[in-house]
């Protein structure tokens, strides 16, 4: 019986692998991954559960300087995030020096929420170079801990899990029993055709992208299908999503309807269409249509 429950923001720039953490301290995808910044858009949770106790962590979009509408939405989801929360989580890399980005974070949470250090990707750096870290870090914020660790391997993972149970207080279950995300199945397909976007086309392209599930049902059978739309904001954008005789679309959709199908458990008929929505990223009405609102 669930009698503890916590409330925890993951924080922090850009590509310094917030999602990659939520998904190795859940033990599920529930959040996209590519090497692209700003790949996450939404906030998304992702749900443990361990013997009493439940801890609900929240991925944020990664913390930068907004060029459109959409990025000050992100940025605006990040600083909602991080008040009304038991603790938060800001990982950083393992680099000795404050950025901009993380400097801008740690003066928005000076007099909130306990802080926790993650430093991210230890198993790129020397011992001597995480001390460093440490120390420029620990000179510049009065954190409640700091917690080495890298996302990728899982190294140092179940520390920050044990550090994140202290910040649980006695209260109700926030979350049903194996329930790991709040995410909707319409809304995590989505982001997974998203992702592909993002890791097979390069620079501008992917982050001009939006994706709308237009059709979503169940046969008697179990097998589900679904259509879906990619809107770009640009005709020359739309013809190298397409690809050549249509290569790349059909190599996103197959992509994508793998991890669809590995995600639901059954089988999954995936149908793509392409769509140039001009500018979208600029318009509110438009960003709202495809789920980001507040």
């Amino acid at each position: 019986m669930i009698t503890k429950s916590a409330m925890i923001t993951i924080a922090g720039r850009p590509n310094v692998g917030k999602s990659t953490l939520i998904n190795r301290l859940v033990g599920e995808k529930v959040a996209i991954v590519s090497n692209k910044p700003q790949t996450t858009r939404n906030r998304i949770c992702g749900v443990l559960t361990r013997d009493n106790t439940q801890i609900v962590f929240m991925d944020t979009p990664g913390f930068h300087k907004p060029r459109t509408r959409l990025g000050d939405y992100m940025v605006d989801v990040v600083r909602e995030s991080v008040s009304d929360v038991d603790a938060v989580l800001l990982l950083v890399e393992s680099i000795a020096n404050i950025g901009s980005q993380e400097q801008a974070l740690l003066d928005q949470m000076r007099g909130g929420a306990p802080v926790v250090l993650v430093i991210n990707k230890i198993d790129t750096v020397e011992k001597d170079e995480l001390l460093s870290v440490i120390a420029v870090y620990s000179a510049a914020f009065d954190f409640a801990a700091v917690v080495p660790i890298s996302a990728k391997t899982g190294d140092g993972v179940e520390e920050l899990i044990a550090e994140t149970m202290g910040y649980a207080q006695d209260g109700p279950q926030l979350f049903p029993d194996g329930m790991v995300t709040d995410q909707p199945e319409r809304q995590i397909i989505a982001e997974i055709i998203r992702e592909k976007l993002l890791w097979c086309l390069d620079k501008e392209i992917p982050h001009g992208t939006a994706v709308e599930i237009t059709k979503f049902s169940e046969r008697d059978n179990g097998i589900i299908d679904v259509d879906a739309t990619i809107y770009c904001e640009k005709a020359s954008h739309k013809g190298i999503i397409i690809g050549k005789q249509g290569s790349m679309l059909k190599k996103i959709s197959t992509m994508a309807r793998e991890d669809c199908e590995r995600f639901m458990g059954t089988k999954v008929y995936l149908e793509t269409w392409v769509k140039v929505k001009e500018n979208w990223r600029d318009s509110a009405r438009l960003i709202q249509n495809f789920g980001f609102e507040k």
